[in-house]
Protein backbone atom coordinates (compact mmCIF):
# COMPACT_ATOMS: atom_id res chain seq x y z
CA UNK A 1 0.00 0.00 0.00
CA UNK A 2 2.94 2.16 1.08
CA UNK A 3 4.73 1.93 -2.69
CA UNK A 4 1.05 2.23 -4.54
CA UNK A 5 0.89 5.64 -2.11
CA UNK A 6 4.86 6.33 -3.36
CA UNK A 7 3.55 5.78 -7.39
CA UNK A 8 0.50 8.08 -7.11
CA UNK A 9 2.05 10.64 -5.61
CA UNK A 10 4.93 11.01 -7.60
CA UNK A 11 2.46 11.38 -10.72
CA UNK A 12 1.52 15.03 -11.90
CA UNK A 13 -2.26 16.02 -11.30
CA UNK A 14 -4.18 16.50 -14.61
CA UNK A 15 -4.45 19.99 -15.34
CA UNK A 16 -8.55 20.40 -15.67
CA UNK A 17 -8.33 24.18 -15.35
CA UNK A 18 -10.07 24.38 -18.95
CA UNK A 19 -12.38 21.25 -18.29
CA UNK A 20 -16.00 21.08 -17.54
CA UNK A 21 -14.68 18.87 -13.80
CA UNK A 22 -13.13 22.68 -13.15
CA UNK A 23 -15.54 24.75 -14.16
CA UNK A 24 -18.07 23.39 -12.51
CA UNK A 25 -16.09 23.07 -9.66
CA UNK A 26 -15.31 26.84 -9.57
CA UNK A 27 -19.20 27.43 -9.56
CA UNK A 28 -19.98 25.13 -6.97
CA UNK A 29 -17.42 26.95 -4.78
CA UNK A 30 -18.34 30.49 -5.64
CA UNK A 31 -21.87 29.79 -5.26
CA UNK A 32 -21.39 28.34 -1.94
CA UNK A 33 -18.95 31.27 -0.56
CA UNK A 34 -21.56 33.57 -1.42
CA UNK A 35 -24.13 31.62 0.65
CA UNK A 36 -21.73 31.63 3.20
CA UNK A 37 -21.45 35.48 3.03
CA UNK A 38 -25.01 36.19 3.35
CA UNK A 39 -25.56 33.97 6.50
CA UNK A 40 -27.32 37.19 8.35
CA UNK A 41 -29.70 37.10 5.95
CA UNK A 42 -30.25 33.78 4.63
CA UNK A 43 -30.05 32.48 8.46
CA UNK A 44 -28.49 29.15 6.45
CA UNK A 45 -25.68 28.01 8.23
CA UNK A 46 -22.54 28.97 6.52
CA UNK A 47 -20.82 25.17 6.61
CA UNK A 48 -24.04 23.67 5.13
CA UNK A 49 -23.23 24.84 1.77
CA UNK A 50 -19.49 24.73 2.14
CA UNK A 51 -19.49 21.12 3.26
CA UNK A 52 -22.30 20.20 0.17
CA UNK A 53 -19.35 22.37 -2.32
CA UNK A 54 -16.57 20.47 -0.94
CA UNK A 55 -17.99 17.18 -1.16
CA UNK A 56 -19.38 17.81 -4.92
CA UNK A 57 -15.68 19.28 -5.54
CA UNK A 58 -13.90 15.97 -5.09
CA UNK A 59 -16.87 14.33 -6.52
CA UNK A 60 -16.41 15.89 -9.93
CA UNK A 61 -12.57 15.47 -9.73
CA UNK A 62 -12.93 11.74 -8.65
CA UNK A 63 -15.21 11.01 -11.18
CA UNK A 64 -13.22 11.83 -14.09
CA UNK A 65 -9.81 10.59 -12.78
CA UNK A 66 -11.83 7.13 -12.12
CA UNK A 67 -12.31 7.23 -15.77
CA UNK A 68 -8.79 7.21 -16.57
CA UNK A 69 -8.05 4.87 -14.05
CA UNK A 70 -6.57 7.16 -11.86
CA UNK A 71 -8.58 7.09 -8.46
CA UNK A 72 -5.49 6.34 -5.93
CA UNK A 73 -3.96 9.51 -6.86
CA UNK A 74 -7.21 11.12 -5.93
CA UNK A 75 -7.75 9.12 -2.60
CA UNK A 76 -3.75 10.33 -1.32
CA UNK A 77 -4.64 13.93 -2.67
CA UNK A 78 -7.78 14.09 -0.18
CA UNK A 79 -6.28 12.40 2.35
CA UNK A 80 -3.04 14.76 2.26
CA UNK A 81 -5.91 18.16 2.80
CA UNK A 82 -7.52 16.51 5.20
CA UNK A 83 -4.74 15.94 7.23
CA UNK A 84 -4.01 19.37 7.39
CA UNK A 85 -7.57 20.35 8.35
CA UNK A 86 -7.35 17.28 11.25
CA UNK A 87 -3.97 19.30 12.70
CA UNK A 88 -6.66 22.67 12.35
CA UNK A 89 -9.36 20.92 14.25
CA UNK A 90 -7.62 19.67 16.77
CA UNK A 91 -5.87 23.22 17.34
CA UNK A 92 -8.89 24.96 17.25
CA UNK A 93 -11.13 22.27 19.10
CA UNK A 94 -8.60 22.59 22.40
CA UNK A 95 -9.08 26.59 22.29
CA UNK A 96 -12.84 26.66 22.05
CA UNK A 97 -13.45 24.51 25.02
CA UNK A 98 -10.53 26.16 27.16
CA UNK A 99 -12.51 29.17 26.01
CA UNK A 100 -16.17 27.72 27.23
CA UNK A 101 -14.70 26.42 30.32
CA UNK A 102 -13.55 30.34 31.23
CA UNK A 103 -16.87 31.38 30.50
CA UNK A 104 -18.68 28.81 32.58
CA UNK A 105 -16.45 29.76 35.20
CA UNK A 106 -17.56 33.27 34.93
CA UNK A 107 -13.91 34.90 33.66
CA UNK A 108 -15.76 37.14 30.74
CA UNK A 109 -18.48 38.04 32.99
CA UNK A 110 -16.31 39.27 35.71
CA UNK A 111 -14.61 41.47 32.88
CA UNK A 112 -17.52 42.94 31.62
CA UNK A 113 -18.78 44.14 35.20
CA UNK A 114 -15.56 45.59 36.70
CA UNK A 115 -15.49 47.87 33.45
CA UNK A 116 -19.04 48.22 34.16
CA UNK A 117 -18.45 49.75 37.64
CA UNK A 118 -15.61 52.30 37.36
CA UNK A 119 -17.27 54.78 36.09
CA UNK A 120 -14.86 55.56 33.03
CA UNK A 121 -15.71 58.17 30.08
CA UNK A 122 -16.77 56.78 26.69
CA UNK A 123 -13.57 58.22 25.23
CA UNK A 124 -11.69 56.62 27.88
CA UNK A 125 -14.13 53.33 27.22
CA UNK A 126 -13.58 53.88 23.98
CA UNK A 127 -9.52 53.18 23.93
CA UNK A 128 -9.69 50.69 27.01
CA UNK A 129 -12.23 48.14 25.18
CA UNK A 130 -10.07 48.50 22.31
CA UNK A 131 -6.42 47.34 23.87
CA UNK A 132 -8.09 44.84 25.56
CA UNK A 133 -9.97 43.33 22.14
CA UNK A 134 -6.15 43.80 20.74
CA UNK A 135 -4.50 41.63 23.60
CA UNK A 136 -7.72 39.24 24.08
CA UNK A 137 -7.43 38.15 20.34
CA UNK A 138 -4.13 37.50 20.38
CA UNK A 139 -4.84 34.17 22.45
CA UNK A 140 -8.69 33.93 21.37
CA UNK A 141 -10.44 34.22 18.44
CA UNK A 142 -11.72 37.96 17.17
CA UNK A 143 -15.33 36.87 16.84
CA UNK A 144 -14.96 35.88 20.75
CA UNK A 145 -13.13 38.62 21.23
CA UNK A 146 -15.41 41.23 19.47
CA UNK A 147 -18.44 39.79 21.24
CA UNK A 148 -17.38 39.70 24.33
CA UNK A 149 -16.32 43.35 24.23
CA UNK A 150 -19.42 44.34 21.79
CA UNK A 151 -21.62 43.17 24.85
CA UNK A 152 -19.55 45.77 27.40
CA UNK A 153 -20.09 48.58 24.59
CA UNK A 154 -23.37 47.93 23.88
CA UNK A 155 -24.44 47.91 28.16
CA UNK A 156 -21.86 51.29 28.13
CA UNK A 157 -23.48 53.10 25.14
CA UNK A 158 -27.19 53.12 25.70
CA UNK A 159 -28.34 56.77 24.84
CA UNK A 160 -25.49 56.99 22.83
CA UNK A 161 -25.29 55.56 19.43
CA UNK A 162 -22.10 57.17 17.90
CA UNK A 163 -20.23 55.92 21.01
CA UNK A 164 -21.61 52.29 20.12
CA UNK A 165 -20.62 52.64 16.50
CA UNK A 166 -17.58 53.59 16.84
CA UNK A 167 -16.58 51.48 19.83
CA UNK A 168 -17.68 48.88 17.46
CA UNK A 169 -15.61 49.48 14.48
CA UNK A 170 -12.22 50.12 17.11
CA UNK A 171 -12.79 46.49 18.34
CA UNK A 172 -13.27 45.24 15.06
CA UNK A 173 -9.81 46.88 14.15
CA UNK A 174 -8.15 45.88 17.23
CA UNK A 175 -9.41 42.44 17.01
CA UNK A 176 -8.38 41.52 13.52
CA UNK A 177 -4.92 43.28 14.49
CA UNK A 178 -4.43 41.66 17.92
CA UNK A 179 -4.73 38.30 15.97
CA UNK A 180 -2.48 39.10 13.34
CA UNK A 181 1.32 38.83 15.30
CA UNK A 182 0.59 35.99 17.23
CA UNK A 183 1.02 32.28 16.28
CA UNK A 184 -2.41 31.45 17.74
CA UNK A 185 -4.34 34.55 17.52
CA UNK A 186 -6.12 34.14 14.25
CA UNK A 187 -6.55 31.44 11.38
CA UNK A 188 -4.16 33.00 9.13
CA UNK A 189 -1.25 32.96 11.65
CA UNK A 190 -2.57 29.49 12.80
CA UNK A 191 -2.40 28.17 9.17
CA UNK A 192 0.98 30.08 8.62
CA UNK A 193 2.50 28.35 11.40
CA UNK A 194 1.59 24.76 11.11
CA UNK A 195 2.81 25.54 7.89
CA UNK A 196 6.06 25.90 9.19
CA UNK A 197 7.00 28.85 6.75
CA UNK A 198 7.85 31.10 9.83
CA UNK A 199 9.12 29.82 13.04
CA UNK A 200 7.22 30.26 16.13
CA UNK A 201 9.23 33.51 17.89
CA UNK A 202 9.49 35.62 14.65
CA UNK A 203 5.15 36.03 14.42
CA UNK A 204 6.09 38.78 17.34
CA UNK A 205 7.92 40.95 15.13
CA UNK A 206 4.75 41.90 13.98
CA UNK A 207 3.48 43.52 17.07
CA UNK A 208 4.29 46.84 16.71
CA UNK A 209 2.94 46.78 12.80
CA UNK A 210 -0.15 45.43 14.83
CA UNK A 211 -0.38 48.29 17.38
CA UNK A 212 0.54 51.01 14.42
CA UNK A 213 -2.54 49.49 12.34
CA UNK A 214 -5.24 49.52 15.51
CA UNK A 215 -3.70 52.88 16.82
CA UNK A 216 -3.83 55.28 13.72
CA UNK A 217 -7.68 54.74 13.10
CA UNK A 218 -8.74 54.94 17.03
CA UNK A 219 -6.98 58.40 17.15
CA UNK A 220 -8.78 59.84 14.83
CA UNK A 221 -11.71 58.13 15.76
CA UNK A 222 -11.28 59.45 19.18
CA UNK A 223 -12.01 62.90 18.80
CA UNK A 224 -15.55 62.06 17.37
CA UNK A 225 -16.52 60.32 20.49
CA UNK A 226 -18.83 62.15 23.51
CA UNK A 227 -16.71 63.46 25.88
CA UNK A 228 -19.47 62.53 28.47
CA UNK A 229 -19.83 59.51 31.09
CA UNK A 230 -22.34 56.56 31.22
CA UNK A 231 -24.32 55.83 34.40
CA UNK A 232 -21.75 53.88 37.08
CA UNK A 233 -23.09 50.46 37.62
CA UNK A 234 -22.53 49.01 40.78
CA UNK A 235 -22.46 44.80 40.91
CA UNK A 236 -20.52 42.33 42.04
CA UNK A 237 -19.70 39.35 40.17
CA UNK A 238 -17.29 36.84 41.61
CA UNK A 239 -15.73 34.09 39.17
CA UNK A 240 -17.13 30.76 40.27
CA UNK A 241 -13.94 28.03 41.84
CA UNK A 242 -11.14 27.34 39.59
CA UNK A 243 -11.50 30.04 37.09
CA UNK A 244 -7.71 31.22 37.49
CA UNK A 245 -6.48 28.19 37.63
CA UNK A 246 -8.33 27.59 34.28
CA UNK A 247 -6.45 30.56 33.15
CA UNK A 248 -3.36 29.14 33.90
CA UNK A 249 -4.09 25.77 32.48
CA UNK A 250 -4.60 27.61 29.39
CA UNK A 251 -1.38 29.20 29.50
CA UNK A 252 0.09 26.22 30.21
CA UNK A 253 -1.54 24.79 26.97
CA UNK A 254 -0.20 27.47 24.17
CA UNK A 255 3.47 26.90 26.38
CA UNK A 256 2.94 23.29 25.49
CA UNK A 257 2.18 23.69 22.04
CA UNK A 258 4.32 26.35 21.43
CA UNK A 259 7.45 22.96 22.81
CA UNK A 260 6.29 20.68 21.14
CA UNK A 261 6.77 22.49 18.10
CA UNK A 262 9.95 24.14 18.67
CA UNK A 263 11.92 21.15 20.36
CA UNK A 264 9.86 18.61 19.61
CA UNK A 265 9.68 18.95 16.02
CA UNK A 266 5.78 17.62 16.78
CA UNK A 267 2.86 19.42 15.00
CA UNK A 268 1.45 22.17 17.76
CA UNK A 269 -2.13 20.28 17.60
CA UNK A 270 -0.53 17.20 19.39
CA UNK A 271 0.30 20.28 22.13
CA UNK A 272 -2.97 21.46 22.41
CA UNK A 273 -4.34 17.76 22.78
CA UNK A 274 -2.17 16.80 25.67
CA UNK A 275 -3.08 20.62 27.50
CA UNK A 276 -6.37 19.41 27.21
CA UNK A 277 -5.70 16.46 29.37
CA UNK A 278 -4.48 19.32 31.76
CA UNK A 279 -8.21 20.62 31.60
CA UNK A 280 -9.60 16.99 31.76
CA UNK A 281 -7.79 16.06 35.27
CA UNK A 282 -8.94 19.43 36.74
CA UNK A 283 -12.31 18.81 35.37
CA UNK A 284 -12.12 15.42 37.64
CA UNK A 285 -10.96 17.00 40.51
CA UNK A 286 -13.85 19.61 40.16
CA UNK A 287 -16.46 16.96 40.18
CA UNK A 288 -14.97 15.44 43.26
CA UNK A 289 -14.77 18.00 45.60
CA UNK A 290 -17.91 19.59 44.01
CA UNK A 291 -20.22 20.71 47.36
CA UNK A 292 -23.26 19.05 45.95
CA UNK A 293 -26.72 20.87 47.21
CA UNK A 294 -29.74 20.13 46.27
CA UNK A 295 -31.12 22.89 43.83
CA UNK A 296 -34.53 23.93 41.92
CA UNK A 297 -33.30 23.51 38.38
CA UNK A 298 -35.23 24.44 35.43
CA UNK A 299 -36.04 22.22 32.50
CA UNK A 300 -33.78 23.75 30.08
CA UNK A 301 -31.14 24.06 32.24
CA UNK A 302 -30.32 20.05 32.03
CA UNK A 303 -29.69 19.42 29.25
CA UNK A 304 -29.46 23.02 27.59
CA UNK A 305 -26.45 24.10 25.95
CA UNK A 306 -23.65 27.18 27.86
CA UNK A 307 -23.95 29.98 25.64
CA UNK A 308 -20.68 31.41 24.13
CA UNK A 309 -21.25 35.01 25.05
CA UNK A 310 -23.74 34.88 27.92
CA UNK A 311 -23.07 38.45 29.72
CA UNK A 312 -25.48 39.93 26.68
CA UNK A 313 -28.40 37.54 27.80
CA UNK A 314 -27.85 37.99 31.27
CA UNK A 315 -28.29 41.70 30.95
CA UNK A 316 -31.22 41.61 28.97
CA UNK A 317 -32.69 38.65 30.43
CA UNK A 318 -33.79 38.72 34.35
CA UNK A 319 -34.70 34.81 34.04
CA UNK A 320 -31.50 33.77 32.81
CA UNK A 321 -29.73 35.73 35.35
CA UNK A 322 -31.38 33.66 37.85
CA UNK A 323 -30.89 30.69 35.82
CA UNK A 324 -27.19 31.57 36.21
CA UNK A 325 -26.66 31.48 39.44
CA UNK A 326 -29.28 28.53 39.93
CA UNK A 327 -26.50 26.56 37.86
CA UNK A 328 -23.42 27.54 39.91
CA UNK A 329 -24.86 24.43 41.57
CA UNK A 330 -23.62 21.86 39.23
CA UNK A 331 -20.86 20.02 38.32
CA UNK A 332 -18.17 20.99 35.99
CA UNK A 333 -18.30 19.16 32.80
CA UNK A 334 -15.22 19.26 30.50
CA UNK A 335 -17.26 17.07 28.13
CA UNK A 336 -19.81 19.42 27.96
CA UNK A 337 -17.90 22.25 27.26
CA UNK A 338 -16.46 20.28 24.28
CA UNK A 339 -20.08 19.11 23.27
CA UNK A 340 -20.70 23.30 23.38
CA UNK A 341 -18.31 23.96 20.68
CA UNK A 342 -18.73 26.51 17.97
CA UNK A 343 -19.74 23.31 15.07
CA UNK A 344 -20.65 25.09 12.59
CA UNK A 345 -17.41 27.21 12.41
CA UNK A 346 -15.12 24.18 12.41
CA UNK A 347 -17.21 22.31 9.52
CA UNK A 348 -17.10 25.29 7.86
CA UNK A 349 -13.77 25.11 7.76
CA UNK A 350 -13.72 21.87 7.03
CA UNK A 351 -15.68 23.03 3.75
CA UNK A 352 -13.15 25.75 3.06
CA UNK A 353 -9.87 23.68 3.51
CA UNK A 354 -11.17 20.74 1.56
CA UNK A 355 -12.76 23.01 -1.26
CA UNK A 356 -9.60 25.03 -1.88
CA UNK A 357 -7.73 21.45 -1.08
CA UNK A 358 -9.84 20.31 -4.43
CA UNK A 359 -9.83 23.84 -6.77
CA UNK A 360 -5.78 23.11 -6.49
CA UNK A 361 -5.60 19.66 -7.12
CA UNK A 362 -7.26 20.85 -10.16
CA UNK A 363 -4.54 23.62 -11.06
CA UNK A 364 -6.20 26.86 -10.29
CA UNK A 365 -3.95 27.36 -7.39
CA UNK A 366 -1.07 27.30 -9.86
CA UNK A 367 -2.50 29.93 -12.44
CA UNK A 368 -3.46 31.80 -9.55
CA UNK A 369 0.25 31.78 -8.33
CA UNK A 370 2.09 32.28 -11.70
CA UNK A 371 -0.39 35.90 -11.78
CA UNK A 372 -0.14 36.94 -8.71
CA UNK A 373 3.72 36.01 -7.63
CA UNK A 374 5.15 35.44 -11.23
CA UNK A 375 4.45 38.34 -12.90
CA UNK A 376 3.91 40.62 -9.90
CA UNK A 377 6.49 41.62 -7.15
CA UNK A 378 5.48 39.96 -4.28
CA UNK A 379 5.02 42.98 -1.90
CA UNK A 380 2.12 44.30 -4.14
CA UNK A 381 0.96 40.87 -4.43
CA UNK A 382 0.96 40.67 -0.85
CA UNK A 383 -0.82 44.04 -0.50
CA UNK A 384 -3.45 42.84 -2.91
CA UNK A 385 -4.05 39.26 -0.66
CA UNK A 386 -5.07 42.30 1.90
CA UNK A 387 -7.53 44.01 0.21
CA UNK A 388 -8.62 41.00 -0.85
CA UNK A 389 -9.47 39.45 2.57
CA UNK A 390 -11.67 42.37 2.66
CA UNK A 391 -14.01 40.57 0.65
CA UNK A 392 -13.41 36.64 0.78
CA UNK A 393 -12.94 35.17 4.30
CA UNK A 394 -9.17 36.01 5.47
CA UNK A 395 -8.51 32.23 6.62
CA UNK A 396 -9.23 31.48 2.91
CA UNK A 397 -6.96 33.58 1.28
CA UNK A 398 -3.87 32.70 3.47
CA UNK A 399 -4.66 28.45 2.68
CA UNK A 400 -4.91 29.55 -0.68
CA UNK A 401 -1.39 31.62 -0.66
CA UNK A 402 0.20 28.37 1.70
CA UNK A 403 -1.13 26.34 -1.61
CA UNK A 404 0.05 28.50 -4.30
CA UNK A 405 3.51 28.00 -2.53
CA UNK A 406 5.18 31.32 -3.47
CA UNK A 407 9.15 31.25 -3.66
CA UNK A 408 9.05 34.94 -1.47
CA UNK A 409 11.53 35.56 1.36
CA UNK A 410 10.64 35.36 5.60
CA UNK A 411 10.02 38.88 5.69
CA UNK A 412 7.06 38.62 2.42
CA UNK A 413 5.40 35.37 4.56
CA UNK A 414 5.38 37.83 7.47
CA UNK A 415 3.77 40.96 5.47
CA UNK A 416 1.04 38.47 4.12
CA UNK A 417 0.38 36.97 7.18
CA UNK A 418 0.02 40.64 8.41
CA UNK A 419 -2.23 42.04 5.53
CA UNK A 420 -4.33 38.99 5.39
CA UNK A 421 -5.04 39.19 9.20
CA UNK A 422 -5.72 43.09 9.15
CA UNK A 423 -7.39 43.62 5.48
CA UNK A 424 -10.43 42.38 6.73
CA UNK A 425 -10.97 44.88 8.89
CA UNK A 426 -11.40 47.25 5.96
CA UNK A 427 -15.22 46.52 5.64
CA UNK A 428 -18.01 45.43 7.79
CA UNK A 429 -17.99 41.41 6.20
CA UNK A 430 -14.17 41.30 5.88
CA UNK A 431 -13.97 39.39 9.04
CA UNK A 432 -15.78 36.98 11.46
CA UNK A 433 -15.64 39.80 14.34
CA UNK A 434 -17.13 42.37 12.21
CA UNK A 435 -20.18 40.10 11.08
CA UNK A 436 -20.47 38.91 14.72
CA UNK A 437 -21.13 42.73 15.72
CA UNK A 438 -22.86 43.47 12.89
CA UNK A 439 -25.55 40.73 14.35
CA UNK A 440 -24.93 41.83 18.47
CA UNK A 441 -25.73 45.86 17.48
CA UNK A 442 -27.97 45.56 14.82
CA UNK A 443 -29.22 48.99 13.50
CA UNK A 444 -26.12 50.95 15.15
CA UNK A 445 -22.91 48.95 13.83
CA UNK A 446 -24.05 48.49 10.25
CA UNK A 447 -21.97 47.90 6.89
CA UNK A 448 -22.49 51.30 5.99
CA UNK A 449 -21.80 52.67 9.16
CA UNK A 450 -18.09 50.38 8.80
CA UNK A 451 -17.73 52.34 5.35
CA UNK A 452 -17.72 55.40 6.03
CA UNK A 453 -14.49 55.23 8.26
CA UNK A 454 -12.86 53.11 5.85
CA UNK A 455 -10.60 55.57 4.45
CA UNK A 456 -9.17 56.17 8.17
CA UNK A 457 -8.58 52.18 8.41
CA UNK A 458 -7.17 51.50 5.00
CA UNK A 459 -4.33 54.30 7.00
CA UNK A 460 -3.50 51.99 9.43
CA UNK A 461 -3.44 49.28 6.71
CA UNK A 462 -0.79 50.87 5.00
CA UNK A 463 1.04 52.42 8.02
CA UNK A 464 1.57 48.57 9.49
CA UNK A 465 2.84 47.20 5.91
CA UNK A 466 5.71 50.74 5.84
CA UNK A 467 6.58 49.90 9.97
CA UNK A 468 6.94 46.30 9.06
CA UNK A 469 9.75 47.27 5.97
CA UNK A 470 11.04 49.90 8.64
CA UNK A 471 11.46 47.46 11.81
CA UNK A 472 11.60 44.30 10.17
CA UNK A 473 14.32 44.61 7.33
CA UNK A 474 16.35 41.68 8.60
CA UNK A 475 13.55 39.05 7.37
CA UNK A 476 14.04 40.28 4.24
Amino acid sequence: MAAEEAVAVQTQPLDLTQHWAGYLALLVFAVAYILAMTEEVTELKKSKPMVFAASLIWIFIAVFYAKGGMSEQVGVAFRTTLESYGELFLFIMVSMTYLNAMEDRGVFDSLRVWLLSKNFSYRQLFWITGFQAFFISSACNNLTTALLMGSVILAMGKGCPRFVTLSCINVVVASNAGGSFSPFGDITTLLVWQKGVVPFADFFSLLIPAIINFVIPAAIMHFFIPQEKPAAVTEAQAMKRGGWIIIGLFVMTIITSACFENFLGLPPAAGMMMGLTYLKFFSYYLQKTHDSQPALMPMDLTDGKIDHFAPMKYMNNPQAEINQQLEKEQPFDIFQKVANLEWDTLLFFYGVMVGVGGLSFIGYMEVASHYLYGTTDPTVANILVGIASAFVDNGTIMLSVLIMEPDISEGQWLLVTLTAGVGGSMLAVGSAAGVGLMGQAKGIYTFTSHLKWTPVIVLGYFGSIAAHFLINGRFF
